[in-house]
């Protein structure tokens, strides 16, 4: 497409594919947080359920905002999404600069954010799973270490703790035999007791913090390559959105040059409704119209 119809129609169409996306998302943290018990976490740091939520929520406003704008060719709402986008792009630049100068601090506040999540085990259903998952995926087990699992108050490794998991880890972090069909979930009962020689027989030893960010390592163009296409995609729609906006206020200023003529000079009063596509083309076509208009 060429013109304004086709920067129109882009923007609006990568604006819907996004709020469809949100709706997804807020749909799927409703469910989760409908399907658990009521006495569990309750932050939106350690509840993956309320983290939808507010991911969706927020991308559903931002990219309504986009899909009125674009179509109904309002300027208000286009600036609105704008710069809310210039914005979250300029905090993930910024978030990327001080990750990687900061980098110590960084994985510093990162290890305490897991170690949090770690405490939190057994208290919400969504967390417990979203761990397993993690642990199994990078074959890993606790922060830095298995013995980590000592913080949590299940598999607390001290004399007066009355759960038969003491001194034990998660199932996630047991090594799963070639052939084994049944799962063992007691397979990490006692595995702190033991040193880590003797307990790499049966568990993953070595923290997820160091695993993830081996994987990362090793994955780097993967890595670069989601960043730098979510990033291309920000800034597309950031460009789209300010042509529109030249655009329309191009269309309108023409509108007022007309309107301030004189009478017998004026051009014949047009209003575009919502869904014009202000082509050149078809502006072109109009002015001729009136030139030929005024010549007879």
């Amino acid at each position: 497409m060429r013109g304004y119809r086709g920067i129109k129609y882009t923007l609006f169409i990568c604006c819907y594919v996004l709020w469809v996306v949100s709706f997804i998302l807020i749909a799927v943290g409703i469910y989760a947080k409908m399907a658990k018990e009521k006495d569990v976490v309750d932050t939106l740091t350690f509840d993956p359920a309320l983290l939808l939520i507010a991911v969706g929520s927020a991308m559903f406003l931002i990219t309504l905002l986009g899909c009125f704008g674009a179509l109904r060719n309002t300027t208000c709402l286009l600036k609105m999404f704008l710069g809310i986008l210039v914005l979250i792009l300029l905090l993930q630049i910024a978030a990327g600069v001080v990750a990687y100068v900061f980098t110590d601090m960084v994985m510093e506040r990162t290890e305490r954010l897991v170690m949090k999540a770690i405490v939190q085990y057994r208290e919400d259903r969504d967390l417990e799973n979203a761990i397993d998952f993690i642990q199994k995926k990078f074959q890993c087990c606790g922060v830095q270490t298995y013995k980590d699992w000592s913080h949590n108050v299940y598999f607390d490794c001290s004399e007066d703790n009355p759960s038969l998991e003491m001194c034990g880890v998660p199932f996630s972090c047991c090594v799963q035999l070639q052939n084994q069909t049944v799962l063992n979930t007691m397979c990490g009962y006692g595995m702190q007791q033991q040193d880590e020689s003797s307990a790499a027989l049966d568990v993953f030893t070595v923290g997820c913090l160091e695993k993830i960010v081996s994987w990362a390592k090793n994955n780097l163009l993967l890595v670069a390559g989601l960043t730098a296409g979510l990033l291309l995609l920000e800034v597309c729609m950031i460009a789209l959105a300010a042509a529109q906006i030249s655009w329309i206020k191009k269309v309108r200023g023409r509108e007022k040059d007309n309107a301030d003529r004189p009478q017998w000079d004026r051009k014949d009063s047009l209003w575009y409704p919502a869904f014009a596509n202000f082509d050149e083309d078809e502006l072109n076509v109009m002015r001729t119209h009136d030139v030929t208009n005024s010549g007879t």
